[in-house]
């Protein structure tokens, strides 16, 4: 592979510094926290901005979920001036400040990484031109090379109120163009998961992504597979529970990168999306997205039982109809498999596993309505999941009406009103279990031997 050096030169312009009444970001809609770490930086004699996703969101008049500074400051000379400090990661080094539950991030200036290691610049390349370590410094020029995306490039001084432009992320953020910096193949083989930022980033910021940045993206897909399941399920969660999940499945589908995460769903997808499967994962998006708009709670365990649900049942057909495993055999034996499978490609922690396990086990549970299984099935803490889970599938499935509205009727009624309810529902079992019969076989009479 040619080295960075061969490589098309990264789209940095002579820095553009725009004074206070040149561009809209004010200290009042800065975090106060993040003001304190600039303030001392600046006081101590170190150069210190905020810098990509917070001066991006102020800029597009959004409220930032964090702010992220950089500084010529080292992890240690940062740390040796805040007490609340702690310095993280092997990769990349930083430094996170702590305000109680409020995190600020502090970055070295970043420089590149084909620079002499020493003490002070340790960086490693896979064969491949991922990055492995990298904590080389550098300049503020040289960190903005560094940024991914154009409109990441942008650095707000809290000591002159001046903003800095090194890419012409200004342009590009006006002309809702994401433009990555540097050559597009090299970049996204040096880190495979700003394919998926830049995915992220096109759904969340409403962007469209530059036809140069997005021509590798298909054929260097299969990357992610070198990247740690643990680092894939942090970026996952990014990715589905930040409002915009549906436009983002859609673009990741597009780009060869969804069939990457989740292969087991790749053999059910279809040119037209419009399967049961894929509407059912659609309208699990699309709710969730309304949650997230109207400031309700949404689990990673819900969205991956409904990512997965497809695969699940799938897998359950076969293997009731090759191995003539009764229903729920072939199903608890699918969940294993599936659950398996997924958590080899991203690390779905057990906490996570065991909730999924639970919402669609209670699937079948569901459609047990005699006796105390009702009762006890709203006992179960995942009874809420699980009901939603059901309410879902009914509005894409079929044959779940009934039953769906007997559920709705039973949670809503009265306890008085339940067993009336029980008598009237339907006596089917659940699919592939038949009723045991109570009779004893009588013994088989033997035949009077002959003589």
């Amino acid at each position: 592979m040619p080295m960075e050096s061969e490589q098309q030169a990264p789209v940095i312009h002579e820095r553009r510094i725009l004074s206070r009444d040149e561009h809209s970001i004010s200290r009042k809609e800065i975090s106060e926290n993040a003001l304190k770490v600039l303030y001392r930086l600046n006081k101590a004699g170190y150069e210190a901005y905020l810098v990509g996703g917070g001066v991006r969101d102020l800029l597009l008049g959004k409220m930032p979920k964090d702010f992220d500074i950089a500084t010529e400051a080292t992890p240690e000379q940062i740390k040796a001036l805040f007490g609340n400090c702690r310095l993280i990661g092997r990769r990349f080094r930083l430094a996170h400040i702590v305000f109680g539950r409020d995190v600020i991030e502090v970055a070295t200036f970043r420089g590149h990484h084909h620079q002499v290691n020493n003490s002070r610049h340790i960086s490693a390349q896979s064969e491949e031109g991922m990055l492995l370590r990298d904590n080389v410094y550098g300049t503020i020029e040289e960190d903005a090379e560094r940024r991914d995306f154009t409109v990441n490039a942008l650095y707000y001084s809290a000591k002159d109120f001046t903003l800095h432009d090194f890419a012409g992320g200004l342009e590009d953020l006006q002309a809702r163009r994401l433009e990555l910096i540097g050559d597009p193949e090299t970049r996204y083989r040096e880190d495979p998961v700003r394919m998926l930022r830049a995915v992220r980033f096109a759904a969340k910021l409403d962007m469209q992504i530059s036809p140069r940045t997005a021509a590798p993206i298909r054929e260097l897909a299969p990357l992610l597979q070198d990247i740690p399941a643990a680092r894939l399920f942090e970026e996952t969660l990014k990715l589905f529970l930040a409002g915009h999940a549906l436009e983002t499945y859609r673009q990741l589908r597009d780009y060869n990168l969804f069939q990457q995460l989740f292969p087991q769903l790749t053999p059910l997808l279809t040119p037209n999306g419009d399967s049961v499967c894929e509407r059912f994962i659609e309208q699990a998006l699309i709710d969730t997205d309304k949650r997230v708009q109207d400031d309700k709670r949404v689990t990673p365990a819900f969205i991956y039982a409904a990512l997965l649900w497809g695969p699940v049942e799938s897998r359950a057909r076969v293997l009731e109809n090759e191995s003539g495993l009764p229903w729920h055999d072939a199903f608890m034996m699918a969940v294993n498999e599936v659950l398996d499978n997924q958590t080899r490609v991203i690390a779905v922690p057990r906490r996570f596993t065991t909730d999924i396990r639970d919402i669609w086990a209670l699937q079948t549970r569901l459609t047990r309505r005699q006796g105390r299984h009702p009762e006890r099935a709203m006992e179960h803490p995942k009874f809420r999941a699980a009901y939603d889970f059901l309410l879902l599938r009914n509005r894409v499935e079929r044959g779940l009406g009934e039953l769906a509205s007997w559920w709705e009727r039973y949670v809503e009624s009265a306890p008085e009103s339940r067993q009336q309810l029980q008598r009237d529902a339907s006596r089917d079992e659940p699919r592939g279990e038949k009723k045991r019969s109570n009779r004893r076989r009588r013994p088989r009479r033997r035949k009077p031997a002959t003589e």
